[in-house]
């Protein structure tokens, strides 16, 4: 089913995001792409913190987030309460990252995973429904500021 997908890189996963705009494009699906465009040094930050707005503002349902490792743009996504961003770099971690924390975003390192394993993660996360249940709870936990969390039991 088509969905509108934000996507962002920094200047490492710049060619990475290209092509997967491009694909995901190709399978209908409306494309937001936040940039970067090219290889010029940029703040990865800079741009995570544009994919969690797009995702807190609804322009966008899911996204996908890019760097060289994954692990720096992934960290800025998850600064906003309504991204759930999970780094991952197989369809496995993928899928259950949708299945049981209900992610919205997607994060991958560009350094890090080859465009065809991209794309089979990027099919496993927009292909899986969240299966809720026991897992709401604990989805909505995440989105509830620490200083009001109990210590657990």
């Amino acid at each position: 089913m088509p969905a509108r997908i934000a996507i962002a890189s920094d200047h490492a996963a710049h060619e990475l995001k290209a092509a997967l705009a491009a694909w995901l494009r190709d399978a209908g699906h409306e494309v937001i792409d936040l940039g970067t465009d090219g290889p010029a040094s940029v703040d990865y930050p800079d741009f995570g913190y544009a994919l969690a707005r797009a995702i807190g503002e609804g322009q966008a349902e899911r996204g996908v987030a890019l760097c060289g490792s994954g692990i720096g743009i992934s960290i800025a996504v998850n600064r906003h309460p309504a991204a759930r961003c999970a780094l991952v770099s197989e369809p496995l971690s993928a899928r259950l990252a949708r299945e049981h924390n209900d992610a919205n975003v997607i994060a991958m390192g560009a350094r890090l995973v080859g465009i065809e394993m991209a794309k089979a993660c990027l099919e496993a996360f927009l292909a899986t429904p969240f299966l809720g249940d026991r897992h709401q709870r604990r989805v909505d936990k995440l989105s509830t500021p620490i200083v009001s969390m109990k210590e657990p039991a």
